[in-house]
């Protein structure tokens, strides 16, 4: 599965591709107010009347990311790719070196499993380099697995991960590929299990032709843990894995610093 690419400018770009927008003289009013604005490639398309049109998203649009590739109007906007220019110096592509997607995983109902995405909230507020995406998958192992596909360097999954350590403690680890030819593909319903979301994707990208990201998972060992059968739903983290979620989202911010950097992360 090759992604389509597209001359722009005299340069050959593709999905995670930086570009500046030029409308058309002729363009409608709320394209023309997006003149001059930068945003990042999300996907090249070809129409059925065999025309090329070039889905962006924009760069100071915090949700871009999360919601243009999830085709949401205001989100996701389409250009020729003759309304384009190269958004980098001296006409190359500004395409970060190696994309990151940072998944805060887990189910917010089940205590201390909501521990992902309190991280990746919290993360949020905070400033990230280029091509460093942060989204909530919650429980949907099908969207991350597909979204693993997606041409990302690195992927740093946040999650409640228990290992024996005390309640409140954050590790990395980087999963045993081993352990993913024994797992099952197919996510669970009302849970994600991050070795079977990453067995499904590694399945997908051999029948596609396509190449999964590096994988590191940022854990926190969990106080409360729900199977998720309880009659009854818990919402909110136990005190020491809330204390814990400032720590983890500054550990993945020093992740990322370092990955961006070329630097050997390990833990």
């Amino acid at each position: 599965m090759r992604e389509r690419t597209v001359l722009v400018g005299g340069v050959r770009l593709g999905r995670g591709g930086r570009v500046r927008l030029c409308p058309s003289p002729g363009a409608d009013i709320l394209d023309l107010a997006l003149t001059g604005r930068t945003a990042e490639i999300d996907a090249v398309e070809e129409d059925m009347e065999g025309r090329t049109h070039v889905a962006v998203v924009l760069d100071d649009d915090p949700a871009g990311i999360d919601f243009g590739t999830a085709g949401q109007m205001g989100h996701r906007f389409f250009f020729s790719p003759e309304e384009l220019e190269p958004a980098g110096e001296h006409g190359e592509p500004a395409a970060p070196p190696s994309r990151i997607l940072v998944a805060g995983i887990g189910n917010v109902f089940l205590a201390d499993d909501g521990f992902g995405p309190a991280v990746a909230e919290a993360l949020r507020g905070r400033p990230l380099p280029d091509g460093v995406h942060v989204a909530d998958f919650g429980i949907r192992g099908m969207d991350l697995a597909y979204r693993l596909l997606e041409g990302y360097g690195t992927a740093v999954l946040v999650d409640a991960a228990p290992h024996g350590q005390p309640p409140g403690t954050v590790s990395v680890i980087e999963p045993d590929s081993a352990a993913l030819d024994d797992a099952h593909a197919a996510p669970e319903v009302h849970a994600m299990d991050p070795v079977r979301t990453l067995a499904l994707a590694r399945r997908l990208a051999a029948d596609g032709g396509a190449s999964l990201p590096r994988v590191l998972v940022v854990g926190c060992e969990p106080l409360v843990r729900m199977r998720g059968d309880e009659p009854d739903v818990a919402v909110g983290l136990s005190e020491p894995v809330r204390r814990a979620v400032g720590e983890a989202a500054g550990l993945v911010e020093s992740l990322v610093g370092e990955l961006l950097a070329g630097k050997e992360v390990t833990r």
